[in-house]
């Protein structure tokens, strides 16, 4: 197993922004991954990096990230895959088997454990939809659970496992045979739209910003609030969704957050209307960014660490 000291994590987020991390962990099974949560209780669990904003100061603490933890069965309309397995290649590896049900995973490369974790969803699907049961490290009793889709307690972009503080090792989801034509269609027609209407990985991003209030659209109250126009350093949101932010190159986290409070200030100012965050932050905080999470992430179930 992979223990790196001192990592620069920069490189494996997608905003590309961060510094180093005291201690990383790549654990390579279940078991293992469980004999690491025993022995770093209170470390910070992720997959590929896609909606976590690194400190610039770095962290002084344990990361476990899950990207090595990648593999999956399909017996059947069964599949059952390990936490860290990217979306796009399961959505790829049951779409040829005919199996539907998780074409939107292909549109965002998030991992399965992260899908879980906060019930992903696009374009009229979701993980809730074909979810049946998982495994789970329970951090609070130190234990092993199984949950099954009606334990899962999923909403819109929540589950069971930010209530309760359970890590996702395994998830099984139970699919349905459909023709591979017409499976590979929803597919093309789910990269068009990311394709269109969210920024490329090549310009550094950490995807949607704030999670859509129940019945209305965060992009939506972002561009009637004028957000589109908002810069700070090295970071503007982007021209052509305002739920986005991009890294231009030379962007720090203080930038990044400076922005994000100024996109939730212009909803709440226009709208009466609180954004919550669907980036997670993970670091030391220097002053200035220790005041604006206090105002960010005040409205989550889960606080970030």
């Amino acid at each position: 197993m992979l223990v790196e000291e001192n990592f620069d994590v920069k490189k494996l987020t997608s905003f590309k922004i961060g510094g180093n991390v005291a201690r990383v962990i790549f654990p390579e099974s279940t078991d293992e991954f469980i004999n690491v949560l025993k022995e770093y209780p209170d470390a910070f669990v992720c997959g590929n990096m896609t909606n976590t904003l690194v400190s610039g100061d770095g962290y002084d603490g344990t990361l476990i990230l899950t990207t090595k933890m990648v593999n999956f069965e399909i017996e059947g309309t069964r599949v059952s895959a390990e936490c860290g397995l990217k979306g796009p290649k399961l959505s790829q590896a049951v779409a040829a088997k005919g199996l539907s049900g998780l074409e939107f995973m292909v549109a965002f490369p998030g991992s399965i454990g992260g899908e879980v974790f906060m019930n992903a969803g696009a374009h009229g699907q979701s993980v809730k939809d074909t979810f049946v049961e998982g495994q789970f490290y329970d951090r609070a009793a130190n234990s092993v659970i199984t949950l099954t889709n009606a334990e899962m307690d999923f909403s819109y972009r929540t589950s069971v496992c930010q209530k309760r503080d359970l890590v996702v090792l395994k998830a099984s989801f139970d699919l349905t045979n459909k023709s591979s034509e017409e499976i590979t269609a929803k597919m093309q027609e789910n990269l068009e739209f990311r394709h269109t209407h969210q920024p490329s990985l090549a310009l550094p991003n950490c995807g949607s910003v704030f999670r859509n209030p129940e019945g209305n659209s965060a992009g939506r109250l972002l561009e009637q609030s004028g957000a589109k126009n908002i810069k700070h350093g090295g970071a503007h949101v982007w021209e052509n969704h305002a739920n986005f932010i991009i890294n231009d190159g030379t962007a720090t986290s203080t930038d990044i957050l400076e922005i994000m409070l100024k996109m939730q200030d212009a909803v709440k100012k226009n709208f009466g209307v609180i954004l919550n965050p669907e980036v997670r932050y993970l670091g030391n905080k220097n002053k200035r960014e220790e005041e604006i999470c206090k105002i960010l992430y005040q409205n989550l179930i889960k606080t970030q660490k």
